[in-house]
């Protein structure tokens, strides 16, 4: 295994916090303790579910959430209609409106 790869795969696993030898000895007795308390405070059981902020935040909770529906797909469709009648409104539409073609 290369240098690397131990050192990745080191901080992964946490240090044996009631190892045989940590435990006799005084310097280290008390290094085991910060490290017992320091683990004695990570939260525990499932992480809290992020809080949604602004409208994107809102809208994929809603449609992409626990209960995803097809509806982004209906509001792409109106979206793209919309700006496809404004589009021609715009480029052709605006100058037939009061004359014959």
């Amino acid at each position: 295994m290369s240098l690397i790869f131990r050192r990745s795969l080191s901080t992964l696993i946490p240090p044996k916090i009631a190892s045989p030898s940590g435990l006799g000895a005084t310097g280290d007795a008390a290094r085991m303790q910060r490290v017992v308390q320091f683990y004695g405070k990570l939260p525990r059981g499932a992480a809290p579910e992020p809080q949604s902020k602004g409208f994107l935040g809102w809208y994929q909770k809603k449609y992409f959430g626990k209960n995803p529906s097809a509806a982004p797909i209906a509001h792409v469709i109106g979206f793209l209609l919309a700006i496809g009648y404004a589009q021609n409104y715009y480029f052709h539409l605006r100058h037939h409106k009061n004359n014959a073609h």
